[in-house]
């Protein structure tokens, strides 16, 4: 089977009518569930240079959600999980293999109430066994699951149990799997894709889109395409809430790591060797703290979510309208005042 797939600088959103004369009339909350609601549609991604404890901290008292990543011993990350002062939405991930469901246990131990059953290929006979696992012996537990990149792995996953699935795959800045194994499917394709069959089947599943996002815009257009969050990971690396230590260059500028969870050395530190490896290791500028970068996002979602005339995201959802853009087309989207001669 072949097919034409596009990707986020494929697609613009078409600016209409509005009546929205304060960008303070528009909401941008989103709920999981009835009991789990954030009022803001991010959720930072579970990997080792993105969340633990003081990144979930933060990002919720900033409305959105963190989740601890799994690339650690079992006591390690159920520390950090009691570490996580918040009452609500206490979330860790975990695997699919291996001594996950010790690891389960000892994280409901701690308060545990959301799990992201975490593996970059979701659409698989082991999430299907770790879901069934988890809906036999903890009933009350939020479960998002993934990744997908397909309607029918969406559907399959929903029905499952999943509660909400994460949604691409091959699209992280600092993921190869494309590279690696000839396989993906852009991000908005995916959620376009997964939203189509949310839709015809009549699904409850949440759709978090997750990875390929490089901007507030991209976030705007997963939101209009039919996500109901995002999952950031080097949008939000570099923060000073970030784990890892901050380093100077000679220059006496700041960075920090960001390492892709299937790079050589993120498995080296997690496991002590690797094997497949599909991601890379980077360093990211400091950016500051968490609030600054979460308060811009949050204000460029508003802003696009007013460009539509929308005042929620499922307003947004309801009525976007998407046009294609050429590649010339993309280029005048960038600012290109120095492309002059």
């Amino acid at each position: 089977m072949k097919r034409k797939v596009k990707s986020f600088d494929d697609w613009l959103l078409v600016p209409q009518y509005s009546d929205i004369k304060s960008r303070k009339e528009i909401d941008i909350s989103s709920n999981l569930s009835s009991k789990i609601e954030l009022n803001i549609p991010i959720i930072s991604s579970p990997m080792s240079t993105v969340t633990e404890a003081t990144m979930c901290n933060s990002i919720r008292k900033l409305g959105g959600l963190g989740i601890i990543h799994r690339y650690n011993s079992i006591n390690f990350q159920t520390k950090l999980l009691s570490y996580v002062n918040e009452e609500k939405y206490k979330s860790a991930a975990i695997g699919v293999t291996g001594d996950y469901k010790e690891r389960l246990t000892s994280l409901v131990e701690a308060g545990l109430e959301i799990v992201c059953i975490d593996i970059a290929h979701g659409d698989h006979v082991l999430m299907k066994d770790c879901i069934r696992h988890v809906r036999e012996n903890f009933k009350n537990l939020y479960i998002i699951a993934g990744n997908v990149s397909t309607g029918e792995g969406f559907k399959r996953i929903s029905e499952w149990g999943a509660n909400a699935v994460r949604v691409s795959v091959g699209s992280g800045s600092i993921c190869t799997t494309r590279i690696q194994t000839g396989h993906g499917i852009p991000t908005i394709e995916a959620v376009f894709e997964c939203k189509n069959f949310k839709d015809k089947y009549g699904l409850d599943s949440k759709i978090i889109a997750d990875g390929g996002i490089k901007n507030s815009g991209d976030i705007v257009k997963s939101l209009a395409a039919g996500a109901d969050f995002v999952m950031l990971g080097s949008m939000l690396s570099g923060t000073k809430e970030t784990p890892g230590k901050l380093m100077y260059s000679e220059e006496g500028k700041k960075y920090k790591s960001y390492n892709g969870m299937a790079s050589k050395i993120a498995q080296k530190n997690w496991k002590g060797s690797y094997s497949s490896v599909e991601g890379v290791s980077s360093t990211v500028p400091y950016k500051g703290t968490l609030s600054k970068v979460i308060n811009e996002i949050s204000s460029n979602i508003r802003s696009g979510l007013s460009y539509s005339g929308c005042r929620s995201i499922q307003e947004l959802q309801e009525n976007a309208l998407f046009v294609e853009q050429t590649s010339f087309s993309h280029v005048e989207s960038k600012p290109h005042i120095y492309n002059r001669k």
